[in-house]
């Protein structure tokens, strides 16, 4: 007998069932993966429509700061015109109202002086009291007039920048002190100082104000103290310092130190007019730099300013 050939046929339908099996779970996993597929596409899409609205958004955003930018820089211009102008304008009025006040005052002095001389021997005592005091008051109207001229001309003059060597013009500030000191007992102490791009003349104008105001302050001390010297300051500046161990003033009122009229002792104390320490700050300022002060009541006083080490000026350029 001849053996038949074993072919599988007997198993064929559960391979059959098999094979539909895989198919329809391909055919499945395809739509699932197609599925899958389009929530993808739409995920995509919403984040692409979403970052093109965050685009436009924030284009939007830059659009209106660089508006605003624009706006904001044209109204810093109008406004530092319009300061300028404004500024001028007082400087000039300040001016011409100090040249204007010369003469009257002159003519004021004069026949003070004049009475004084004809009439002094016929005047009671009284009279001449008063005659005294109009002369005063005319002599201190004179100091305030060519205080306010100073003032005038500091916001006026060019600024000369140059190196300027501080333990030098120090030196020829106090010789400028020896008459007005004579016979005050000081003790003086002047540390090295560092050398600074400056207006030297301006700069000069800053010590001699400073100088004066210890040596004036300190004038009731029977020995008085007066120190100079460079304080610690930020890196990109040089500050100096002036001590005394004078009539100092309430720390209260420091923020009126530096204005124009402002003083803190009456004339009966200490004589001035007030415009001294204006004048420090807007030659100060000028430079770019800043002034400030440190004091206690019959404690003494320390004034400091301090000059940029790269000057560049109030113009904008470098020096």
């Amino acid at each position: 007998m001849v053996a038949k050939p074993t072919t599988g046929i007997g198993k064929k339908p559960d391979d059959l069932a098999s094979l539909s099996l895989t198919v329809t779970a391909m055919n499945e996993a395809l739509m699932l993966g197609s599925v899958r597929q389009h929530e993808l596409t739409e995920a995509a899409e919403l984040s692409n429509a979403k970052l093109q609205e965050e685009i436009r958004e924030r284009k939007h955003a830059e659009d209106e700061i660089h508006r605003l930018n624009a706006e904001l820089e044209q109204r810093v211009v109008e406004r530092t015109a319009q300061l300028e102008t404004a500024n001028g304008e007082l400087e000039a009025f300040s001016y011409s109202v100090s040249h204007d006040l010369r003469a009257p005052l002159r003519h004021v002095m004069g026949f003070v002086e004049l009475l004084q001389k004809e009439a002094g021997p016929s005047l009671s005592e009284q009279s001449l009291r008063h005659l005294t005091t109009i002369s005063e008051a005319a002599k201190q109207m004179g100091n305030l007039i060519d205080d306010l001229l100073d003032f005038s001309r500091v916001g006026r003059a060019e600024i000369q920048m140059t190196d300027v060597n501080l333990d030098e013009l120090v030196r020829e500030t106090l010789d400028d002190f020896k008459a007005k000191i004579k016979g005050r007992n000081i003790v003086w102490k002047i540390h090295p100082l560092p050398p600074v791009r400056a207006d030297r003349a301006l700069l000069r104008m800053v010590l001699v104000n400073l100088i004066s105001n210890a040596v004036k302050f300190t004038g009731t001390r029977t020995e008085a103290k007066i120190e100079i010297g460079c304080a610690p300051s930020n890196d990109g500046e040089t500050a100096i310092f002036i001590r005394d161990n004078g009539a100092g003033f309430d720390p209260r009122y420091t923020h009126k130190l530096f204005g124009v009229f402002q003083r803190l002792h009456s004339q009966d104390q200490f004589e001035g007019t007030g415009i001294g320490l204006a004048n420090v700050q807007r030659i100060i300022h000028r430079h770019g730099g800043r002034a400030w002060a440190e004091g206690v009541v019959d404690g003494g006083a320390t004034f400091y300013f301090s000059i940029p080490k790269q000057n560049k000026g109030t113009n904008g350029h470098r020096n």
